[in-house]
């Protein structure tokens, strides 16, 4: 179709009816009868960890090593998108990239998945002959398997790739492109291509509004905890709506822009508040902390990814995050291959699959290795409020114990909500993108997808944890055919890496 069209003719009308009426009767069950959706839910979430568990971490282990062999190929000088040329400085690029994926559970997880961990150890270190294990090493090295190098190796490496490479064969930048390893241009059309789009799309749509409207309860719990603000249903959704409000303006701003803008602010809040809760704790203590746990990352690291031992366990930890990841692959990939034009294969490999996952292991150490500093100076004070309020309640107790407490905990709760904004306003590029025939997606579709986020977890909300707990888990269901869809990555992007540097005789 002629990119000369009106942007209302270029819109995928089936796609993208599919995916809105799905995520709509999802909604409107889960409504009716909240229970029964929430068991249902359960039950498939718990027959996929199981069943697709071990592929999920092979398929991730896999994605990770091609990646880390083809940033030492002479074939990674090669150059994305036909461009001579970025389209983004490197900080803003890298900052972009980051806090996409850092959103969902940068501040919450980070502060309270080691504590978990500390609380009660995993069944890698206890059932398996593990004797004498440093506790504190164990807690990070456990949060590192999860949010580590597999997990930002499957969002941006090698479906980024494969994505940009089709696209520069006049495929779409879609999801369907995913398959043209294996289809070539019948992968464009077709009722295949169709529901790969919509499946797609809602697993990224469960995935993204989950968190918005976690975050919407999780914030009033914090302002709640910080200025005696009600935590009611009403706050949850001022919260979202303020959330959904900034995700517009920067939908309205561009990717350029907008998406530049707020990642760019995030990155430099973070480091000031990683700075200041060292400061205030124990740098010390977070540094011996970082390296013991890195190391026992490094050295078990095949061992921990593959573990099989308590599966119960691992559906509720290691594979629900894998398959978290997995559902985000296919659009990340979009958004990824979108902002990486003109940067080399090596710079790709390395920005998101080498240093973000170092930076997220920082992260997790300052939050999680400072929780575990106090927790150690009084038994109780991160755990027992973690135990009884649930993620917020660390970063919380965290920021009660430390000095200039009222700073720290606003400065968290702001951090949250931009890092999430930032995370609905490139999705929803991504979701619109996916909805479309050719060319690229206006800001009232993107600005539409945003609120269609905001709202869907407003609705959610009012279910209380177990409407977004459902979703949440339902991105692991839709992740099943995600990562069949992901497979072909594995061989065709050393393949098209090799064309194109043969292509640019710069290997």
């Amino acid at each position: 179709m002629s990119t000369e069209t009106s942007p209302r003719s270029r819109i995928d009308f089936p796609v993208a009816g599919a995916s809105v009426g799905i995520l709509a009767a999802f909604v409107v069950v889960a409504l009716i009868i909240p229970d029964t959706v929430s068991s249902w839910v359960g039950t498939a979430f718990s027959i996929c960890a199981n069943i697709f568990g071990m592929y999920w971490q092979i398929l991730l282990l896999a994605t990770f090593l091609i990646a880390l062999v083809l940033i030492f190929t002479p074939w990674a000088k090669a150059r994305l998108g036909n461009q001579e040329r970025p389209d983004f400085g490197r900080f803003s690029w890298i900052a972009m990239i980051m806090t996409t994926l850092l959103a969902a559970g940068g501040v919450f997880w980070a502060a309270a998945e080691p504590m978990y961990h500390y609380a009660t150890a995993p069944p890698y270190f206890t059932n398996d002959g593990h004797s004498g294990f440093d506790a504190v090493a164990a807690a990070l090295a456990t949060s590192f398997i999860d949010w580590g190098f597999l997990a930002w190796a499957i969002l941006g490496s090698l479906g980024a790739i494969v994505m940009m490479r089709a696209a520069e064969k006049g495929m779409p930048l879609r999801p369907r492109s995913l398959l043209y390893p294996v289809l070539g241009k019948r992968a464009a059309t077709g009722p295949l291509a169709a529901v790969v789009d919509v499946v797609c799309v809602i697993s990224v749509a469960a995935g993204t509004i989950g968190p918005v409207g976690f975050l919407g309860m999780q914030v009033t719990y914090g302002l709640n905890s910080l200025f005696g603000i009600p935590d009611t249903y009403p706050v949850q959704l001022l919260v979202i709506a303020v959330l959904t409000a900034v995700a517009g303006v920067s939908v309205f701003s561009g990717v350029s822009r907008g998406v530049r803008f707020l990642s760019s602010a995030n990155v430099w809040m973070a480091l000031a508040l990683m700075a200041a809760v060292l400061v205030l704790g124990s740098a010390w203590f977070v540094a011996k902390s970082y390296f013991s746990g890195f190391g026992l990352y490094m050295t078990d690291f095949f061992s921990m990814t593959l573990y099989r031992g308590d599966t119960e366990w691992l559906s509720g930890w290691t594979v629900f995050f894998f398959g978290w990841f997995l559902g985000y692959a296919p659009l990340m990939a979009i958004f990824i291959a979108r902002i990486s034009k003109g940067r080399t294969v090596r710079d790709l490999l390395i920005s998101t699959t080498i240093l973000p996952p170092i930076a997220t292991t920082m992260w997790f150490t300052v939050l999680g290795g400072t929780g575990i500093y106090l927790e150690r100076q009084s038994a109780g004070s991160i755990s027992g409020p973690l135990m009884d309020g649930g993620l917020p309640a660390a970063v919380m107790a965290i920021s009660d114990k430390l000095p200039l407490s009222t700073v720290i905990g606003i400065g968290f709760l702001i951090l949250t909500m931009t890092f999430v904004a930032t995370t609905t306003d490139s999705m929803s590029f991504a979701m619109s993108q996916s909805c479309m025939t050719s060319g690229v997606p206006s800001p009232k579709l993107r600005a539409i997808w945003a609120a269609l986020i905001g709202v869907t977890a407003a609705v959610l909300i009012s279910l209380g944890d177990g409407g977004v707990d459902a979703l949440q888990s339902a991105i692991v269901i839709t992740a099943v055919p995600v990562a069949f869809v992901m497979l072909p990555s594995l061989f065709a992007a050393p393949i098209y890496v090799r064309q194109m540097a043969k292509e640019q005789k710069v290997a």
